[in-house]
């Protein structure tokens, strides 16, 4: 495979073990040579940061009749096919962003009219007879993220101001020493041997004035850009991931409007997370759970969790009867305030999930994500406009986030995560109802955390031995729970087959041998989409049931698994997620 890295040092998450030194990967040949064009912003990702970056920039342009060439570059075949959310949309940043614009013309969408909250255990519900403030949605819609992008793209393109290239990935940032000059793209028609195929079109060398990074959680530049410009948040980023689904149910159970969340059962006391119920138009709902990659059990399977979640006997009842329409799984960062990095460097900004805009304790990104790229669209034309693109010039993109709502809300909930990590459901759930109260102070301001992989507890610390109990295959039931390979099939999942896989395990070694002895080779347990399979004492890999979660990027005890860029229009093919 033509691998042309760059190598850096990187934190080992197992404290007292080597250190290991890990090469930034590339896919892209370097035998070739490429197109450039040059332009004066590039939009990295056709999300809600990247879409709203776009669509105030083209305002922008429009306003001051001051022409921009302006580019969107988005991985997925056509916006939104990569886009998941829970979703519960709060409203403020689309309304800033078009105020004209009706949200009822957003399809799949409708506003909450009912909110609850229970705890679970095994057999029962105890509902909270007052919602936790964190919780309550007046005013707010469930929306499908994925056509919340679909219906922000088409009013870009009426704009017709901001060109858009649909299907293809960024494979890695373009640097002139420390500054940021743009992007390359990925290559096509690379086979998994890494030659050329007759159909071979090398990427483009897309050079910009300014790149604003908005590839989403985990980012593939994101990534890089952090750990090569040292730009980490005071505390590491911490992240969940979500698994969900989208159901149609029996009209006579839904309920339009409702919005349900559920902490406690499966999750065991140690572990971060919970689950949710969101009525759709259509007798659809959306359900979904999610579960943090700081847990202590090396078997943690966020995938396996949701199905056991939905033969709870509530959601079981609610969901007889359906049928399982569509399947997805995001990672979320939920770091907070502490782990925001710096967004502003020469030649480049971070927005929305990348930069880990957040609200933990509501579990909300989108419209920070939305107004972090207006914010970011706003700086960028005044720089542009003095023709200073320097890191002093962007820095107050960084000054308006934090000074703005997005900055409120991630310093109310600084210290949500931390507690719940440090004490645990009861404990943190106190501590954190306490904060709420108090502004998002603790008893010390600032709580510390670790990177997630810190978290594990090796076979023998959580279990007892090496051989733990193999998991009941018996759990699905191909009516109400379902194995990875047929929720992966209702993701719409699918990449030619014959590429290098992107996912990168840089030193299989580790897998055969320290991994399997010290914690069972989680990655096939934590992946939602079956990519890792351990077949005849080895790491089988199945890069075309990705759908682009990034779980294994963060959650890999030893940091060997990258995710870079498949062939662009490779992945998920979401449309109600």
């Amino acid at each position: 495979m033509p691998f042309e890295p760059e190598t850096t040092e990187s934190p080992d998450p197992r404290p007292g073990s080597a250190r290991i030194e890990l090469p930034l990967v590339t896919l892209n040949r370097s035998d070739v040579e490429r197109e450039t064009m040059e332009i004066d912003v590039l939009i990295v990702g056709g999300g809600p940061a990247g879409l709203a970056c776009a669509i105030r920039l083209g305002g922008i342009m429009q306003e001051r009749d001051e022409p921009l060439s302006v580019l969107l570059l988005e991985k997925a075949a056509s916006f939104g096919a990569h886009q998941v959310s829970g979703g519960v949309m709060d409203m403020t940043a689309l309304e800033e962003l078009l105020p004209d614009a009706d949200p009822a013309t957003i399809p799949v969408s409708t506003p909450v009219t009912k909110d609850g909250f229970w705890y679970l255990t095994e057999s029962r519900k105890l509902a909270a007879p007052i919602v936790p403030p964190p919780f309550r949605n007046e005013g707010k819609r469930i929306v499908s993220l994925s056509r919340v992008a679909a219906w922000m793209s088409e009013r870009l393109e009426a704009a017709g101001n901001v060109d858009i290239f649909a299907g293809f990935a960024a494979d890695h940032l373009l640097y002139d020493g420390p500054r940021v000059v743009g992007v390359q793209t990925r290559d096509q028609g690379i086979d998994k041997n890494g030659e050329k195929k007759p159909n071979y079109e090398p990427g483009y060398d897309l050079r910009a004035r300014v790149t604003v990074i908005c590839d989403g959680v985990r980012g593939n530049l994101t990534k890089e850009i952090v750990r090569r410009l040292g730009l980490e948040g005071r505390n590491p980023q911490s992240y969940e991931t979500g698994v969900k689904e989208i159901w149609r149910i029996d009209p006579a159970k839904h309920r339009e409007g409702t919005v349900i969340h559920t902490v406690g059962w499966p999750l065991a006391a140690d572990e971060f997370g919970g689950g949710w119920i969101y009525h759709l138009p259509d007798s659809m709902v959306s359900v979904g759970h999610v579960g943090g990659l700081d847990a202590a059990d090396p078997l943690f399977d966020p995938h396996r969790k949701f199905q056991r979640w939905k033969t709870h006997p509530v959601v079981r009842e609610l969901l007889v009867g359906g049928e399982m329409v569509e399947y997805g799984a995001k990672a979320i960062p939920v770091g907070g305030w502490y782990a925001v990095p710096t967004l502003a460097v020469d030649g480049a900004v971070l927005c929305g999930d990348s930069a880990g805009l957040l609200d933990s304790a509501r579990l909300k990104g989108i419209h920070l994500a939305m107004k972090s790229g207006m914010l970011a669209a706003e700086t960028v034309a005044d720089a542009l406009a003095k023709d200073d693109t320097s890191a002093e010039a962007l820095r107050p993109y960084d000054a308006a986030v934090r000074d703005s709502y997005v900055g409120d809300q991630l310093l109310r909930v600084r210290n949500v995560h931390q507690a719940m990590t440090l004490g645990g459901r009861w404990v943190g759930m106190v501590r954190a109802g306490m904060q709420w109260l108090l502004g998002g102070r603790d008893w010390a301001d600032g709580l510390p955390s670790e990177p997630d992989p810190a978290g594990y507890r090796t076979l023998v610390e959580r279990y007892g031995t090496t051989s733990p109990p193999e998991p009941d295959a018996r759990d699905f039931d191909g009516t109400l729970t379902f194995d990875k390979l047929t929720d992966v099939y209702h993701s719409g999942a699918a990449h030619d087959e014959d590429q290098p896989s992107h996912l990168v395990v840089l030193d299989t070694d580790i897998c055969r041998t320290r991994c399997t002895e010290e914690y069972g080779n989680p990655c096939v347990e934590f992946c939602p989409a079956h990519v890792y399979e351990w077949e005849l004492d080895d790491l089988k890999l199945n890069p075309s049931n990705c759908v682009h979660c990034k779980t294994c990027d963060i959650r890999d005890p030893y940091g060997i698994i990258f995710w870079v860029p498949p062939e662009g229009g490779g992945g998920p093919r979401h449309t109600y997620t």
